[in-house]
C-alpha cells in the first residue's frame, strides 16, 4: 500500500480512539444524570457525593447513590471500600437506624449505592448527622457532616415495642409509585440489637389488610401476605389498590411460631390495627 494511503487511515483510527475515550469520560459524568445530587460531604483529600432521585432525604427508606471525587485531580474513584453511620442526636441520647452495606453500582465504574432507613425527624429536619469511612489503595479516610432529614407526608415507616419487648422497624420500599392494580409490595423489616445496630429480621411473617378510610373502610381483593426473600433480605407480598385515594395498610407482625408480636385484625369495631403503613395516589 503507498504511503498517501497509509497516512489517512492512521489519522482515522487515531481520531477514533480520541473520540472513543471523549465517549468514555462522558458515560462516567452521565453515571448520575437521571440522579439528584443531596449533598457534599468534604475533606481535604475527597468530595463524597450523595445522591437520589429526590435530592433530599426524608423519614423511611432512602435509597442513596454515591461517588468520591479525588479534590487534586477531579477524578471519580472507580475502587473504593465503603462504610456508613447515619446517628440522630436527641437531647439524652442518640441511635443509629436501619441501613444497608454499599456496594458497587452493578454496571456502573464510579458509583456506589445503598439504603438508610431514617425512622424519625425534627420538624426542621436537624439532628441527624452521617460519617462514611472509606478505603482506596489501602488508605483510609472519613467525612462526616449534619444532614437534613425531613418528615415524610405519610407514614411510610414505623417504631414499635413488639409482644417480645424488642423494639421493630418496618418500612415501606415499594411500591414507590402506586397504581390501580396489583402491585408488588416490599417491606424492610429490622429490629433494635443495640441503639446503634439494626439488623435484618429473618422469616417472619407480615399480614396485609388495605383499606380506604374516607371510602367506608372498604378492602380489595387479591391480597397477599408477606413473606421472606433471603436474595433480598425483604418482605414481599402483592398489594390490590382498586381506586385512588388515601389507603392505609394494616399489618400484623409475626415470628417464626407464629405468635402476633403487633396489631390486630380489622373488625367494624376496631376500624385500624396499632401497625400499619399509608399511602395516597
Amino acid at each position: 500500500m503507498k504511503l498517501k494511503y497509509i497516512i489517512p487511515i492512521l489519522f482515522i483510527a487515531l481520531f477514533t480512539v480520541a473520540c472513543s475515550s471523549d465517549d468514555d469520560s462522558d458515560a462516567i459524568i452521565n453515571e448520575v444524570e437521571n440522579l439528584k445530587k443531596i449533598q457534599e460531604l468534604t475533606n481535604a483529600t475527597h468530595t463524597v457525593e450523595l445522591f437520589n432521585a429526590t435530592g433530599k432525604f426524608e423519614t423511611g427508606y432512602n435509597a442513596i447513590s454515591i461517588r468520591i471525587k479525588d479534590n487534586g485531580t477531579n477524578n471519580y474513584v472507580e475502587n473504593a471500600s465503603l462504610s456508613w453511620m447515619p446517628v440522630m442526636q436527641m437531647p439524652t441520647m442518640k441511635h443509629s437506624s436501619p441501613k444497608s452495606d454499599i456496594l458497587k453500582s452493578l454496571g456502573k465504574k464510579t458509583l456506589y449505592e445503598g439504603f438508610i432507613v431514617y425512622q424519625m425527624a425534627n420538624l426542621d429536619g436537624s439532628g441527624w448527622s452521617l460519617t462514611i469511612e472509606y478505603s482506596i489503595d489501602g488508605t483510609n479516610y472519613s467525612v462526616a457532616s449534619d444532614i437534613i432529614v425531613m418528615q415524610s407526608e405519610y407514614q411510610n415507616v414505623t417504631s414499635f415495642m413488639g409482644a417480645d419487648d424488642t423494639r421493630y422497624l418496618i418500612a415501606m420500599i415499594e411500591p414507590q409509585t402506586p397504581k390501580i392494580a396489583i402491585n408488588k409490595l416490599k417491606l424492610g423489616l429490622f429490629k433494635m440489637e443495640t441503639m446503634m445496630s439494626f439488623p435484618v429480621v429473618e422469616d417472619y411473617k407480615i399480614t396485609l389488610d388495605p383499606r380506604m378510610p374516607g371510602m367506608g373502610n372498604h378492602s380489595s381483593p387479591n391480597n397477599t401476605d408477606l413473606t421472606y426473600n433471603l436474595a433480598n433480605k425483604m418482605y414481599e407480598g402483592n398489594l390490590s389498590l382498586t381506586m385512588t385515594g388515601y389507603w392505609v395498610l394494616n399489618l400484623k407482625l409475626l415470628n417464626t411460631l407464629d405468635e402476633v408480636l403487633k396489631g390486630e385484625n380489622v373488625t367494624e369495631e376496631h376500624p385500624k390495627s396499632s401497625l400499619y403503613l399509608e399511602l395516597e395516589f
